[in-house]
Order: C-alpha cells, then sequence, then structure tokens
C-alpha cells in the first residue's frame, strides 16, 4: 500500500503551510538544547527538517504494516481470559514497531526519550495511522495521558513511568466513567481510601467503557473526599497494573474491534495521587480535554479519508450502463463534497490543535517563573491561547466526529449493494466512524463547551483580521459572502442574548456553533486558496453553500419558534415497553 504521507497531498500542504515558528522555538528553549543534545535541532528549518522524516516515517508505518491488518484485527478482535486481556495479534505487532519508531513519545522531552515534537505534527501522525486503522489509534495515541503525567506528576513518577510509555513497554488508558458517570463526570463515586502515605491511596469501585482499560497504567478519576457529591470532591490517581484491578468484561461493541473497551473493579487497588487533592476533575482531567477532543477529531478525519478513497477508487473502476460510475453526476457530486468535507474538517483539527500547544506551552512556561521572562505578557498570551482552544477543540471535535460519520455513510452509498458487504472495508470504517461522535464528549456535549465562547467573541478578532485582507478578483466575491455570513452569526447571537433565555440559547446552540464553524473554515479555505487551485475550488463551494444555510439559520433563530421545545414532553409521549 502507499506511504500515508506521501499520497495525502492535503495533509503535506498544512505541513508546508502552517506557522509553527514561535512553538517551536519555544519548545526547544531557543534552540539551547542543540549545545548539549546531539539531536535537538539547531533552528526551525533542522525541526522541521525532522518532523517531516518522522511523518514519512509513520506514513510508510500506516500504509504497509498497519492497514494490511486492520481487516484481520476486526475479526479476530481482544480476547479476556482468566482476568487477562490478549491484542489481536495484528494489534501487537502494530504496537511493537510504533514503539521502536517512538509514537509514543511524540511529544514528550527527550529527557524521557520522547522526541518533543509539537502536537500539531502529532495529530498529523494520529490522523495517518487512524485511517490505517482506527482501533489502534486508541491504544497508540497516548499523548494526552503522557502529558497529564509529565504536567502534574511527581518527579519520581516522571522519571519512572514516561521512559517506559516511550519505549511502548506500557500503555495506558484514562479511567473516567462509570456506570452512573457518563458524560455527568463530576458524580464519579469510585472510592479513594488514604493510608498512612499521604501520597499513596487505596481504591474500589467499578468503572465502565474504559478504553484500553487493560492498560499498564492508568489514570483513575476517584472521589477522594468523603461526603462530597460534586467535582470538589474528586482526585486524580495513578495505578499501575496489579491483582487488585481486575478486568470484569470487555465489552462486545459496533465498531474499533481492536481496541478493548473494558469494565474494571478496583479492590484495595494501590494508588498514588497526581497532583493536588480534589482538582481531578476541575484542573487535571479539563486540562487533558482540548487535547483529548483533537486527538477524536484527528481520528475522524483519518477514518473519514478512508472512506472517502475507498469510494474514490471503487468509483472510478466501476461500469454502469458502459461507463465508470464516477462519471454520473449524482456520484462525482457526492465524491466531492466528501472531499471538501473531509478537507474543511483536517483545517479545523489542524489549527485547533495550534491553538492547544500554545497554551500548553505558554502555560508551562508560566509555571517556570523565568526571571528573564514578562510574565504579564506571557500571561495575556496564555489568556488569548486559551479562550481560543477552549472554543476551537470542542468545535473540531464535533465537527469532524459528524463530517465522519456522513463521509462513511456516503461511501457505502457510492458502492452501493457492496458497501454493505463486508467483503470492502467502507463497512468496517462505518462502524469505526460511529463512536467519534460519541466518546470524549458526545456532540451535543461539544456544542455546549463551544457555544460559550462563540457567544462572547472569542473568534470574533480573527474574523475581523481576516475581512480586512485583501484578496485577489477570483476570491473578493466570496470574501463578500464571509462578511454576511458573519453579519448572520452576529445578528442570531444578538438575538439569543437579547432573549437572555437559557433554555433558548441551548436550543438554538448548535445552529450558532454550526455558523461559527462555517465562518472559521471558510476563512482558513479562504487563505489556502490563495495558494492552491484546487482549494480555490473547495472554498467557492465550501462558502457558496455557507452562505445559504447562514440565512436560513439566521431566519430560523430570529424567528423565535420554539414549537418543539415548548410541545417535547406532549410529542414523546408514546409508549415505550
Amino acid at each position: 500500500m502507499p506511504n500515508f504521507f506521501q499520497d495525502n497531498d492535503d495533509i503535506q500542504f498544512h505541513f508546508d503551510r502552517m506557522d509553527l515558528r514561535e512553538l517551536v522555538r519555544l519548545m526547544e528553549d531557543d534552540y539551547s538544547y542543540a549545545s548539549t543534545d546531539p539531536v535537538a535541532p539547531v533552528d526551525y528549518d533542522d525541526a522541521r527538517d525532522n518532523y517531516r522524516r518522522v511523518l514519512d516515517l509513520i506514513g510508510e508505518i500506516a500504509g504497509d504494516f498497519i492497514a494490511p491488518r486492520a481487516e484481520q484485527v476486526d475479526i479476530d478482535g481482544p480476547k479476556l481470559e482468566d482476568g487477562e486481556v490478549t491484542y489481536a495479534p495484528g494489534i501487537a505487532e502494530s504496537l511493537d514497531l510504533l514503539g521502536k519508531a517512538q509514537m509514543m513519545g511524540f511529544t514528550l522531552p527527550r529527557k524521557y526519550g520522547g522526541l518533543n515534537i509539537p502536537n500539531t505534527i502529532y495529530m498529523m501522525a494520529t490522523e495517518m495511522v487512524s485511517r490505517a486503522d482506527a482501533s489502534l489509534m486508541n491504544l497508540c495515541g497516548l499523548g494526552e495521558i503522557a502529558e497529564t503525567i509529565h504536567s502534574f506528576g511527581t518527579d519520581e513518577i516522571k522519571d519512572r513511568i514516561l521512559p517506559r510509555m516511550v519505549a511502548g513497554e506500557a500503555t495506558a488508558a484514562m479511567v473516567l466513567t462509570e456506570p452512573d458517570a457518563g458524560s455527568d463526570l463530576q458524580v464519579v463515586q469510585l472510592k479513594a481510601t488514604p493510608t498512612d502515605d499521604p501520597e499513596k491511596w487505596l481504591l474500589n469501585g467499578v468503572k465502565r467503557g474504559i478504553t484500553n482499560g487493560c492498560g499498564d497504567i492508568l489514570l483513575v478519576l476517584t472521589r477522594s473526599e468523603e461526603g462530597t457529591e460534586d467535582a470538589r470532591g474528586l482526585s486524580l490517581f495513578l495505578v499501575e497494573k496489579c491483582p487488585q484491578v481486575m478486568v470484569r468484561r470487555i465489552e462486545d461493541k459496533l465498531g474499533i474491534h481492536g481496541s478493548p473497551t473494558c469494565e474494571l473493579v478496583f479492590k484495595d487497588a494501590p494508588a498514588l495521587l497526581i497532583g493536588r487533592r480534589k482538582r481531578g476533575l476541575i484542573r487535571y482531567v479539563m486540562a487533558l480535554m482540548n487535547g483529548a477532543r483533537v486527538a477524536i477529531a484527528a481520528q475522524s478525519v483519518g477514518i473519514a479519508e478512508a472512506g472517502y478513497r475507498a469510494a474514490l477508487g471503487f468509483a472510478r473502476e466501476r461500469r454502469q450502463f458502459g461507463k465508470e460510475i464516477i462519471h454520473f453526476p449524482a456520484v462525482y457530486d457526492m465524491l466531492a463534497t466528501m472531499k471538501l468535507r473531509v478537507q474543511a474538517a483536517r483545517t479545523l483539527a489542524y489549527n485547533s490543535s495550534l491553538a492547544a500547544d500554545m497554551e500548553r506551552i505558554l502555560g508551562r512556561r508560566l509555571d517556570e517563573k523565568r526571571p528573564d521572562d514578562d510574565n504579564k505578557a506571557l500571561r495575556g498570551e496564555l489568556s488569548r491561547w486559551s479562550k481560543l482552544a477552549s472554543t476551537l477543540a470542542p468545535m473540531a471535535k464535533y465537527y469532524a466526529s459528524e463530517i465522519c460519520n456522513s463521509v462513511c455513510y456516503d461511501a457505502i452509498q457510492v458502492l452501493g449493494g457492496s458497501g454493505f458487504m463486508r467483503d470492502y472495508s467502507v463497512e468496517r470504517y462505518y462502524r469505526d466512524a460511529r463512536i467519534t461522535s460519541i466518546y470524549e464528549g458526545t456532540s451535543q456535549l461539544q456544542v455546549i463547551a463551544a457555544i460559550g465562547g462563540v457567544m462572547s467573541g472569542v473568534l470574533d478578532s480573527f474574523f475581523d483580521e481576516c475581512a480586512a485582507r485583501s484578496y485577489d478578483s477570483t476570491l473578493r466575491d466570496l470574501a463578500k459572502l464571509l462578511v454576511s455570513t458573519v453579519e448572520h452569526l452576529h445578528g442570531a447571537v444578538a438575538h439569543v442574548k437579547e432573549r437572555s433565555d437559557r433554555a433558548y440559547t441551548e436550543y438554538h446552540s448548535r445552529r450558532i456553533v454550526d455558523l461559527a464553524i462555517g465562518v472559521y473554515v471558510g476563512y482558513q479555505f479562504l487563505d489556502e486558496a490563495a495558494e492552491n487551485d484546487t482549494k480555490k475550488v473547495l472554498a467557492h463551494k465550501f462558502i457558496t453553500d455557507l452562505a445559504s444555510r447562514a440565512r436560513m439559520d439566521y431566519e430560523i433563530i430570529y424567528g423565535d419558534d420554539t414549537t418543539i421545545a415548548e410541545n417535547y414532553e406532549a410529542l414523546l409521549n408514546d409508549r415505550v415497553d
């Protein structure tokens, strides 16, 4: 199979044009590491050259090694025997190879054996691995877990745990949800009991729906404060694989079969406190959430890319009525729309990742309290990037996962009856796609997470900056359409604010967030179109379609129609046995 980096012009386009200069400078401490570390880059160009070589290697592994094993992995799945989980052989082989390629330590500092590469580049690798086998990404994509340990663990924990994760010797899991605590994590009940050592605790209870719950390193959200019922009583603990943690069952799932989803039972499991008590959810889990959301966005783009390419290949070869079906308008319009959606989701995911990267590195820089730093200026920059990341990350996760589902749905349609058969990979992509809009927060929760930033105008300065730019004659009309769409967005926001009704805001939040996503991606496409003829065609299609939808959504919001909201109880009174 092809190299998944070399065969994807759009990933390479983003890699070549994204400006990571300031981010890399901060990560490499003005390239001072090069004086003592022979593998550290000496300047930005050196760093970019290294990033490209790493992506090329991951692209080769994804195309030549992981993808050919994906079908059998889907059939085999993991096995649970006597409390021990065994991965499908193809998963175990791929994890071993990715560990040797240092995929597991992509973003971690080199002192732990990591590559110290920005998460934005890591998302490109995540996308390629997900295109090859979405279930594998859940096992090798440990970046946020490792980053949480790196950011909040003690030196002893970091020095002992992180090198094992980087080397691929230890897999990991974020252990959050319970039978009665899915989206509402503040009601977590798994109990932590202190011991004589203030850093060592014992955990008791049940966790359910845990991706890779059989992992060697578990970060567990636990109720540490007796008598509490909300987020203020939750702490985060590290548990290493031991007899006191039992995998009771592996869930039988619709898709991502290679990734074991486990129910865990903790019986006096020894645990180490991560960070400070009472900050498990409100500080540590929330800190990793932006990166986790962007990771699922990248996974979604990878699955959607796989679905689009499978449909495209089929349409080029399948002949009906004397010609290949790609020449029928109903088919080529569907394929072109699929490509547009994939590239729109990729643009949003990568830019969201950059915002999360800047938030993380500036926060780390401030924590170091360097005497020569202008801390006031750093705090201002951190505030700006934090607001942007907290708005863009849920938008990216929501948008990319919904796109993933629609693209894979259409891929089956292009293949027709063949797409419904297990003989073709698109039915697997369709099954794998479905989880992306559910885990790490459903689409509905992502909209709720994003609406506050949109309503408060977090993206307005970006929109104003783009509107003030000069575009060539082929793009000016599109720029004018985006300006009018921004006006519709602002009008909708103003109207909802004027109503001052939380229920009304929530009722229309999806339409408002959709408008904001459309404008943001539209302006990104407009900039990209100035450099690429294919992007020009896609920008025209995206922005003209957006303008039509924006007018409709604005009129719906401004029309104050609350028919469903006022009558849903009477409407949904059907008997359910």
